[in-house]
């Protein structure tokens, strides 16, 4: 598994639909500014089929610093969740099957 960068998919993207580059990024970053803008001011994305993007408050909670084992207070935080939609889960479902599918068995 690797990762893949903004940089990758506007590569991807340009070629694909045969505009500039800087005008195919230009336009990914205006819609992920979008997404921060809504998500920021409370509103929730959905985009059917793919998946919905909301903000969720986090209570304020007590947790245990792992080192020291001290107490320590989280204050309560606002946090991206999101849903996948059944039609973006059915294709990673196939596409990752495909995969497992064609790697070839190693023995141990």
């Amino acid at each position: 598994m690797s990762t893949i960068t903004k940089k990758e998919l506007v590569n991807r993207i340009a070629d694909r639909i045969g505009q500039p580059k800087v005008l195919t990024r230009d336009v990914i970053q205006m819609f992920l500014d979008e997404i921060v803008k809504e998500l920021g001011t409370g509103n929730r994305l959905e985009f059917r089929e793919f998946g919905v993007f909301e903000i969720r408050k986090r209570s304020a909670r007590k947790a245990q610093n792992p080192r020291t084992l001290d107490k320590v207070h989280v204050p309560p935080k606002h946090v991206v969740k999101f849903k996948v939609g059944r039609q973006m889960k059915a294709v990673v479902d196939a596409i990752a099957a495909a995969v497992q599918a064609a790697a070839p068995v190693t023995k141990v």
